[in-house]
This record gives C-alpha cells, structure tokens and sequence, in this order.
C-alpha cells in the first residue's frame, strides 16, 4: 500500500508529535539516557515555544500514560472554573455564553503542573535538563511555521491596539512572522530561567526543585503576574471589555491529579481514555456501537462511512446531555450492550439530521438553551470545516484555537500519549515579563444551572482534548491522538478502525498507512467552542475518499462537503511489541509540520 513515509521502526525509542523540532527533542533526551517521560516533558515545553498558536503553557493538557509492566493512568491537567466564575456573574454581564477569547474565558491554568508531577514521579531528569531545549528556542528562535503569521494577521489590529504585549513578541518591528523567519520569545526563555534558578534555591534534590518549581508557579512571580493580568479588562470575542475571575487563591489551590482511565473492550483491544470530563468516552461509545459483523471487507466502504457517522452523532448526542465533571451519569450505563443495542437499532439507511441524546438508565436527557436553539437552526450555522485542522477565523471574526499532540515510547517499555491545547498567542494577551498567555478554555461551559457541563466553581470544563492508549491482553501497545476540537475522535475512530481491520505491515500496525488514509468529520452537534454552532447532517470528507464513495453517502441523505485531498486529520502515533521489542511510530503529513523519529 502507498503511504506518504515509511512507519519507522526500530527496538531503542520512538517519537511523535505534531512539531519536527517537538520530535526531535524528545529523541535527544532518549539519546542522553532519559525515559519516555522525560523525553515528553521536553517534547511539550518546546511545543510551547514553536506552536504558540496551538498551545502554552497556561493551557491545559490531558496526559494518558503506562509505565512498563504498570498499569495506565490518567494525569489530569485540565484546570477547574475559578471560585468566582459562577453562571450568575457571567449572565449579570448581559452574557449568554462564555467569550472565546479574553481573561473571562480564563479557566485556571493545568498544564504546567501537571507536566511537572509527570516529571517528578516518572521521569529521571532535573528540571533544567529539560527545559534547556525550550529555553534555547525561545532564546535564540526557531524557523517560523506558516500558520503562525497567518494566526497574527487575523489578530493584528487587536494585537497594536489593546494585546500591545502580545505584538512586543508576534509583531516585531510591526510584522508578523514569515514562514521560516526566525522567532524569538526572549520573555519566555527568562521565565524558565528564573523559575529554574528559583528552584535550584531548594536544594541539590531533583524531586525537591520540581516541587519549588510547582510552588512559583501557584504561589510566586509566576502566579502573581497571572492573577494581576486576568484581573485587566479587554475586549474579547463579545465586542465588549472584560476583566476575568482568576485569582491568586485560585492558582494556590490547584494540583493535576491522577486518575483511573475510562476504558473499553472491542474485538481485544482495550482503549484507555480520560474519563467524562472530555471528549474521551465518545470513542469508546463509537466502538460500542459499531455492528457486530463489521470486518475487513467493509473498511472503507460507503456503508462503512455512514456507519461510522452515524454512529458518531449518537455518541456527540450523549456527549452534549450527559457529559462533563459533574455528570450524574455513569460510563457504565453509556457503555453498556443493551444501552448500544438500542442507540444502535437508531442507525438507518439515511442519515439522521437530529441531535439525539439518549435515555441511559431511563433519564431524561436535557441540553442547554443555546444548543436547543443550535438544533432548532435559530442560531448561526457554521461553515463546514470551520475549526478543523490549524486554528480558524470565524465569520464573526472570533479566533479558534487548536491543539497539539506528542507520543514517546522507550525500550523499557513506556508509553505516553498526551494532547496539549489552550493558552493560544490568539485567546488571551501575553502576560507582561512571562512570555506566555492564559487559556480560554471556560468557553465549552455552558450557562445554563444544572447541567453536566455547567459553569461551577471548582469543575473542570468539558474538554475536547483525548489522547488514547490501547492494549492488547493487559499491555499497553499503541499510543495516539490528534488535535482537531470536535474532530479528535472522529479522526481517531477512523485511525483505529484503520489499525484494527487491516494487515500488518513489516510485523508491525501499518501506522502510516492507517494516519494517511481518507478521512472525515462530521458537523452534526453543537460545537464546543464559541459560537457553538452546529451544521445538520454536514459531513467534510477528503477528495482521495473516491467518487464512489462520495455519491454513496449523499444518496444515504448526508450534505456532503469535499474538501482539499489531504485535510483531514494530524494524528501521531507509536507502538511496541511486546513480544519482540519492536518499537514503531508515524505522523501525519497533512500541513507538512508533523514528524515521527526513532531508531
């Protein structure tokens, strides 16, 4: 089978990620003796650096991980709604849904600690052997990416009128960067200085000065110039000038955590996901409802597709009712084969144009005011495609972020997926002296009381962001994911799907083949960025599907839009045989950014 690159192969380690440089990172740190996890941390702080765009480090990150012979956990850093950000202050604003840009959208950063507890209680380096190589980037620059520039000249008059800290760094001498123009983020690069000269204060103990790390960063110079900028007022998505409900309190109180993983088991792979607080569980309930004598011979097929979609607007349907980190509905009921065999009967010969949540245990299903208003068309549709793949410009003009995503496997046998998203050059204005900007990710909150994913003080938002892990008889084997938003996991579905139903390749998963082929999505469900809108019945599929394909799916009653041949999707993945030690690894080619590396 043709593919864009080999999936290399190789017994010492193996790395992907969305950035070559992310990539290579990661395999020097292998190089010089460090562990998968090691390796990640790395890998994510010089993503910090050379996808602004795409994440920060006052985002957040879902991070799924196995140690050799361990079991898989979930490290959750996704921070949780400020004390102060309650449905009551919002809607006292004139609001009706959370801005998708400014301090207001500001849920209290994660990522950082939790790449800090990963490093403390998995890795083996110290917390300047692997900031050095974000440091080094910020310091003396990196070759631009295109998408960069292009995410600057969509926020430009925003960026020299109000985000002027913001324009200091992205708009040198008052231009954005050009592809491959050397960009530098001097801010930064002294921020990880004196957090590590701060640290090595406490002592010689690694363990120690990541902990003082952890402390600077809730309670010091760190926290204290976050909270002093959420509390400026700006414009943000809504016209208007908002100041943000992020507090020093709020950064003090907040530790990532682990937790157990949400897992599924479909024809021997088990699939390991963070639980419903994110998009995770969509996946599994995807495989929960695919037909029992789905094989090899349908891959790819137009009845195939439609399956496969239809079965994915069931599973965003339950996402939008029963989702989120105050849900009162188990996984076990949404999972469960007479749950699936009913939603499964709902799938027909033509497409449905309903959101259909389901009845799990018999509840009844409710949904915010402004998705009954997306479902009922009054509210603004989007375009299709709108916020798939590199970050958009809305009609409303509003910016949409993406994500990031990095896997490393070593040759003890560590494995990690994680999905590092928020904290965008375009969500927030850099904060003075740091470098950085905070997130927005409050924005897939809803202001309605007594939802799953209302806005709560203390509750993580419902997240997009779902790196996967999957085993084979109890051992962790593969390691994937995709930015994307809404569309991770119908990307990942079909990856999978791709992975599982079809020969192996050189003894090994055929990675690249299974990212390379045709993909989809589906708009078919409220989005969960601002504006929120939906498109019914919309599917996007790339031009290489085939023509065959295409007429198939219109004639079952989908709006189909085709796009560009190699649009679809930016997964990255790594696997390892545990029988023979043989590490592999592929990423995506689409926007010519993703790379894997190994030996």
């Amino acid at each position: 089978m043709f593919t864009t690159r080999p999936t290399l192969q190789g017994t010492f380690g193996m790395v992907s990620s969305t950035h070559w440089l992310a990539s290579a990172t990661a395999m020097s740190v292998l190089e010089d003796g460090g562990n998968a996890f090691d390796a990640a941390v790395a890998a994510a702080f010089v993503l910090h650096v050379v996808e602004p765009h795409l994440n920060g480090p006052a985002g957040e990150v879902p991070i799924i991980l196995a140690p050799a012979g361990g079991t898989p956990a979930v490290l959750c850093g996704q921070g949780p709604a400020p004390a102060g950000a309650t449905v009551a202050h919002y809607t006292s604003l004139g609001l009706d849904l959370v801005p998708g840009t400014g301090p207001l959208a500001a849920a209290v950063p994660g990522a950082f600690d939790a790449w800090m507890l990963l490093l403390r209680d998995h890795g083996t380096r110290r917390l300047a052997d692997v900031l050095r190589y974000a440091i080094e980037y910020a310091e003396h620059g990196h070759p631009a990416v295109e998408r960069i520039g292009t995410t600057v000249e969509a926020v430009r008059e925003l960026f020299e009128t109000e985000w002027t800290s913001s324009a200091e760094i992205y708009l040198p001498h008052g231009r954005s960067p050009a592809p491959g123009a050397l960009l530098k983020n001097p801010a930064l690069a002294g921020t990880w200085r004196r957090l590590i000269a701060e640290a090595e204060s406490s002592g010689p103990d690694r363990e120690a000065q990541i902990e003082a790390a952890r402390r600077v960063w809730r309670e010091g110079f760190i926290a204290e110039a976050l909270a002093k900028a959420a509390a400026l007022s700006t414009t943000d998505t809504t016209g208007e000038r908002h100041a943000g409900t992020l507090t020093a309190d709020d950064l003090a109180s907040f530790s990532a955590s682990y937790e157990e993983p949400a897992t599924f088991t479909w024809r021997g792979w088990t699939i390991a996901k963070p639980g419903l607080w994110s998009q995770g569980p969509v996946f599994l309930q995807q495989l929960a409802l695919l037909p029992d004598d789905l094989g090899p011979a349908d891959y790819a097929t137009p009845g195939y597709y439609h399956t496969l979609i239809e079965g994915t607007k069931l599973a965003m349907a339950d996402r939008e009712a029963w989702y989120g980190d105050s849900t009162d509905v188990p996984l076990e009921a949404l999972l469960s084969p007479g749950y699936n065999a009913e939603r499964r009967a709902l799938i027909g010969e033509r497409a449905s144009h309903e959101l259909r949540p389901g009845r799990p245990g018999g509840r009844t299903p409710r949904l915010s005011r402004q998705a009954e208003l997306v479902v009922s068309g009054v509210s603004p549709t989007a375009p299709a495609g709108a916020g798939a793949g590199e970050p958009t410009v809305a009609r409303d003009g509003s910016t949409r972020g993406d994500t990031c995503h990095l896997d490393v496997v070593d040759r003890w046998g560590n494995l990690i997926a994680a999905t590092p998203s928020g904290g965008w050059l375009q969500s927030n204005p850099v904060v003075p002296g740091l470098g950085f900007p905070l997130g927005t990710r409050l924005q897939m909150c809803w202001l309605d009381e007594g939802l799953p994913n209302s806005l709560v003080p203390g509750k993580r938002p419902r997240t997009t962001l779902t790196p996967s892990l999957a085993l084979r008889d109890g051992q962790a084997v593969l390691a994937f994911g995709t930015p994307g938003g809404d569309q991770q996991d119908q990307w990942n579905a079909h990856f999978f799907l791709a992975v599982a139903l079809r020969e192996p390749v050189r003894g090994g998963p055929d990675l690249q083949g299974a990212i390379d082929a045709p993909n989809w999505h589906t708009d078919s469900f409220p989005g969960s960025f601002y504006p929120r809108a939906m498109d019914p019945g919309a599917v996007t599929v790339e031009s290489r599907i085939g023509e065959g394909v295409i007429a198939g799916l219109r004639r079952r009653g989908h709006r189909v839009t085709v796009g560009d041949p190699w649009s679809e999707g930016r997964l990255c993945a790594v696997a390892r045989d545990p029988e023979t030690g043989i590490l592999s690894a592929a990423a995506n080619p689409r926007g010519m950014q993703g790379y894997a590396a190994g030996r």
